[in-house]
């Protein structure tokens, strides 16, 4: 079994990307599960085959304890943890190729609570798992703001102590230029310094490390047509796998 954890900001498409990705693998003749981990979630455009919201619901949460809306989902998390020992028998007896892992919007629940890495590996156990990051592409066509998903992303692969994929979701609303744009920034340090103009020598260091450090270039996706699935699935592969298929354990030809 293999986890994939879909991790981003809020409004970056991690639901409709698990939802997606679920189709794409099914396609595939892949046995699939979802986990939704987001207890404050109202409507999910999937059936997950774990839900959390059978034993912590945020909007409870946020009634009984007179708290906000992010403090509850906090708080939320938090309470997760004392029923861990049922959760993660619950979790146990799902059985699928892949075991997608839809997480909430509060990005900073993976990068810097401690709850969010505990959660995560109670969920995978022993088992191969990765994260996909999602760089939404509103976000990321402004060089200061990659450069920060840039930090958030590398944050969660620290924090999480999981190889992490780094996507540019919905590139259906990019023009063509601003596309290629951003993949050039993703593929070298200079392209991104020369958008950002004259930068200190800590920030020029540190952009250059975060580049560095890309375990692959970003793989642009769009959920709303589909597109970018299959290179997608070919690096989860590469990273999991060793670029092996999963049914036949024979090399994807699609790599």
């Amino acid at each position: 079994m293999y986890y994939v954890f879909i991790l981003g900001t809020a409004g970056s498409g991690k639901t409709t990307m698990t939802k997606n990705l679920q189709d794409y693998l099914l396609d595939q003749e892949m046995d699939t599960a979802i986990i939704n981990l987001d207890p404050a979630v109202e409507h999910l455009p999937y059936t997950p085959d774990f839900d959390v919201r059978d034993y912590v619901d945020a909007y409870e949460v946020m009634d009984n304890y007179q708290l906000g809306p992010n403090s509850a989902l906090i708080a939320s998390i938090d309470l997760i943890l004392t029923r861990a020992s049922e959760i993660k028998s619950d979790i146990d007896q799902i059985e699928a190729n892949y075991v997608l892992i839809d997480t909430p919007g509060q990005i900073e629940l993976f990068a810097y609570r401690e709850t969010g890495r505990l959660i995560s590996k109670l969920i995978r156990g022993n088992n191969k798992a990765l994260g996909l990051f999602l760089f939404d592409s509103f976000l990321a066509k402004e060089a200061r703001s990659f450069v920060s998903l840039l930090l958030l992303s590398s944050s969660i692969k620290f924090r999480l102590e999981l190889p992490i994929i780094n996507v540019l979701n919905k590139v259906d609303l990019l023009t063509d230029k601003e596309l290629e744009q951003i993949l050039g920034w993703g593929e070298s340090a200079e392209n991104l310094i020369d958008e950002l103009g004259k930068v200190d020598e800590y920030s020029l260091e540190l952009i250059n490390l975060l580049i560095e450090s890309l375990s692959s270039n970003l793989i642009p996706v769009s959920s709303e047509k589909g597109s970018g699935f299959d290179e997608l699935y070919a690096e989860i592969q590469r990273v999991l796998a060793g670029g092996e298929d999963y049914l036949t354990e024979e090399p994807n030809p699609k790599l």
